[in-house]
């Protein structure tokens, strides 16, 4: 199987390219600079420029590509800088699958974001979006994919929860706090998070090449858990007792709007996922704890 990819030096796609050549597939990588060797092909979205054969002899399409949201302050210029990369990542790909009339699939990055902050909702890939800063990015995010999907492309849109991983994502930004025993909740410990491991993650966008969906999916595990719940079971897999309660206010002072992925509440289900048949190896926070704490 040839599958290109558009953010592949992310975390997600990073575990996705190694997974899939770790199975002896093709994984080409779309990067912004003179590609090195035949498993790199150079682009720059920002123009809208990316080779049309490459594309064309592909089976799958993963874009992943955009700029950070957790990783800096989300500004208003910085936010226009996340919506404009996503805009111009997805719709050049968009066209140019169009343009050659790909018959595989495009598995097209998206967001819990899309949701916004939906309190104790549950939340399906029939509900509506939110009315956040965030939901308005992701938004126009799957919106931009519209020319594949009028051109007959099979699109799934990966509404991506928390990721789990021992690196990057949560891990980078919280864990530190969790594992040092410095950390109960953000805000009222009250809200809902839909997450994922990343190992369940990447299992779960090649679980998605082999159906016939096309349409958006949530890609979390089966049991979402309230901020408080996740922080204990990651403090007691570190052998720790949770700490201090951190504020809403506080963490808005210093983040920004960016926060919010963090302090919105969404309890989604993984209506789609669940559907098709897909099994997670990790369908509930303790274990799932305990599995990225175990490699952290």
């Amino acid at each position: 199987m040839r599958v290109v990819i558009a953010g592949s030096s992310g975390l997600i796609g990073t575990a996705l390219k190694e997974s899939l050549r770790a199975d002896g597939h093709d994984a080409i990588a779309l990067v912004r600079r003179e590609a090195r060797g035949a498993h790199e092909s150079a682009w720059d979205p920002s123009k809208g420029e990316v080779d049309h054969q490459v594309l064309a002899d592909a089976d799958v399409v993963v874009n992943l590509a955009g700029a950070s949201i957790g990783s800096r302050r989300l500004t208003d210029s910085y936010a226009q800088v996340v919506l404009q990369s996503r805009l111009d990542s997805t719709g050049t790909l968009a066209r140019a699958l169009a343009d050659v009339s790909h018959t595989g699939v495009l598995l097209q990055g998206s967001a819990m974001g899309y949701y916004g902050d939906r309190g104790e909702e549950r939340l399906s890939e029939r509900s509506e979006p939110g009315t956040s800063l965030l939901a308005h990015i992701v938004t126009q995010w799957e919106a931009a994919a519209q020319p594949a999907v009028d051109a007959g492309v099979r699109t799934a849109f990966i509404r991506t929860g928390l990721v789990l991983a021992p690196h990057g994502g949560f891990a980078e930004r919280l864990l530190p706090l969790v594992t040092r025993g410095l950390l109960r909740s953000l805000g009222s410990g009250d809200a809902w998070h839909s997450w994922i491991t990343l190992h369940d993650h990447i299992r779960a966008l090649r679980f998605l090449v082999d159906t016939d969906h096309h349409g958006a999916v949530n890609v979390v595990a089966p049991s979402p858990a309230r901020d408080a719940h996740l922080i204990r079971a990651f403090s007691e897999a570190a052998g720790k007792h949770p700490g201090l309660p951190v504020p809403a206010w506080a963490l808005r002072i210093v983040e920004g709007p960016a926060v919010e992925d963090l302090l919105s509440s969404q309890h989604a289900t993984p209506g789609v996922l669940k559907r098709w048949g897909f099994t997670w190896d990790h369908p509930e926070i303790e274990a799932a704890a305990a599995s990225v704490i175990r490699v952290h």
